[in-house]
């Protein structure tokens, strides 16, 4: 492992700039869109099945191509890899944008995905290249970090707003200029860098990885919607056999698509599990809240986002400060110390009432959020900087990958305990529509205010649940990386100083 640091100027500080504009814009095209599936369904008239492939196919691409991109960039060149996402993201976003039928735009929102998962890993790849001083680097990690999470939570304000005053197509405009400014300033910027041992890429490994990916990020998303029905566990099941395979292959190429020796270190390991509990709980906790407060305390969504403003200060508070207090304590302790304050603030949730919960909701959001960021700062820098230099981009994807399944069996698991509380809940008079005891959201759509109460007192039963079982294992896992963590090696590429 290269051991040589030397400190980043303004060119890298400039770079990173650069670097996390994409990454703030990836991530509000994450939530974006859920605001404006009114006016596109009003203009396209897509059917049920169209609408659903509209909202999940960036999501389901970028999760399955973001460990085959991350490996390509390790292979062709991560800033050429980027330029290359960059254009493509530009591209798909103007064909999203004028998009005149579902099929169309189902098209551009899957070139949207695969373009994304070029440019998630590029950047953080680029980002361990440009800053090998361990206190640098920890600080740019924060601000990438801090750009990422802080653009889920702005993305129903900015969505709102800009629908507000023009055409839905302008949601996807926004990347545009952008993309312009990447490919402008990447080649004088951003260095370039390859692995120079590394063979060429296994289509068949590739060909596997999504084989396996895919079916399982659709059966979680798919359990939470309608639970276990053989379609889902059929998918599931295939995901897994066929990520048998792909293991299996990878242990005999000479130049493995994913490097599985990568899992021996046990600060890697140990980091993207902490990754994986942090999105599972943070993922599960935020479906149900955001369902709070638009279906419990009648927000909408626009009025929801900014009800979670404060959340997003906080992550990015919290993100910002992990470097500075890692150089003063352990990493590991500020680490667990962080995800016992996000227990915390979870906590707060099972508190929440059918009244009065909005304040105790903004107040948990944030706190959770604060304590969260130096989980994610830490553990993604403790990623990079356990493995070689030239295997940083499959390092770093395989952080986001491991985030993007958390995200989805948070939804899947704690969505569907949420729904069995629901339905176990609510006893509705003889005659009532059945959407009312599947989903408070049917409830709600029925406009019957005698149902209502009972409704929204079951739901927010399930959020108590919910906040409890989270909170239970953010502390178990607080513990975890305060031990796991604690006696490993010290090279100068840690994010505390040598």
């Amino acid at each position: 492992m290269d051991t040589q640091t030397t400190l980043a100027g303004r060119r890298e500080w400039t770079g990173l700039a650069v670097l996390a504009l994409p990454t703030l814009l990836l991530s509000l095209d994450m939530s974006v869109l859920h605001l404006a599936v009114p006016y596109l369904a009003a203009d396209l008239h897509p059917s049920g099945s169209e609408l659903l492939w509209i909202i999940d196919i960036y999501g389901f691409l970028i999760a399955g191509f973001l460990v085959t991109m991350g490996t390509l960039g390790d292979r062709i060149g991560r800033r050429k890899l980027l330029m290359i996402g960059g254009a493509a993201f530009g591209l798909a976003s103007i064909g999203a944008a004028f998009a005149t039928s579902p099929e169309m735009l189902i098209a551009a929102r899957a070139g949207l995905g695969v373009a994304g998962a070029t440019l998630m890993p590029s950047t953080l790849a680029l980002i361990s290249n440009m800053f090998s001083d361990p206190r640098q680097r920890g600080t740019a990690i924060a601000v990438w970090m801090s750009c990422f999470m802080g653009g889920m939570v702005i993305g129903p304000v900015v969505g709102g707003v800009l629908l507000e005053l023009a055409h839905w197509g302008t949601v996807f405009l926004m990347a545009v200029p952008v993309m312009v400014l990447l490919l402008v300033t990447a080649p004088k910027l951003l260095p370039e860098y390859r692995d120079e041992q590394a063979g060429r890429l296994d289509l068949v490994s590739v060909a596997l990885w999504l084989g396996a990916v895919l079916p399982i990020v659709f059966a979680l998303k798919e359990l939470a919607n309608d639970g276990p029905e053989p379609r889902n566990l059929a998918a599931l099941a295939a995901g897994v056999a066929i990520g048998v395979l792909f293991v299996r292959r990878q242990r005999v190429l000479e130049h493995p698509m994913l490097d599985l020796t990568l899992f021996h270190d046990r600060k890697f390991s140990a980091a993207l599990s902490i990754v994986l509990v942090g999105a599972l709980t943070m993922g599960g906790v935020f479906l149900l809240v955001n369902q709070y407060l638009q279906l419990v305390e009648g927000l909408s969504a626009v009025q929801a986002g900014f009800a979670l403003l404060p959340q997003a200060g906080a992550v990015v508070a919290g993100s910002l400060i992990a470097p500075k207090l890692a150089r003063r304590f352990r990493p590991e302790f500020v680490l667990g110390s962080g995800m016992l304050v996000a227990a915390g603030g979870i906590l707060l949730f099972t508190q929440v009432g059918v009244d009065n919960g909005l304040p105790l909701v903004v107040l948990g959001m944030a706190v959770a959020a604060f304590g969260m960021g130096p989980q994610g700062v830490l553990c993604t820098e403790m990623v990079i900087s356990s493995v070689p230099p030239r295997k940083a981009g499959a390092a770093s994807a395989m952080s986001e990958t491991t985030a993007e399944f958390g995200i989805a069996m948070g939804i899947a698991v704690f969505g569907s305990i949420g729904t069995a509380v629901y339905r176990s809940g609510t006893d509705f008079p003889a005659g009532t529509p059945a959407e009312a005891g599947e989903s408070l959201a049917g409830a709600v759509a029925l406009g019957q205010e005698s149902l209502l109460t009972g409704a929204r007192e079951a739901f927010t039963s399930g959020v108590h649940l919910v906040a409890a079982i989270s909170a239970v294992i953010v502390v178990a896992f607080a513990v975890v990386g305060m031990t796991a963590l604690r006696r490993r090696p010290q090279p100068d590429r840690e994010l505390v100083s040598a």
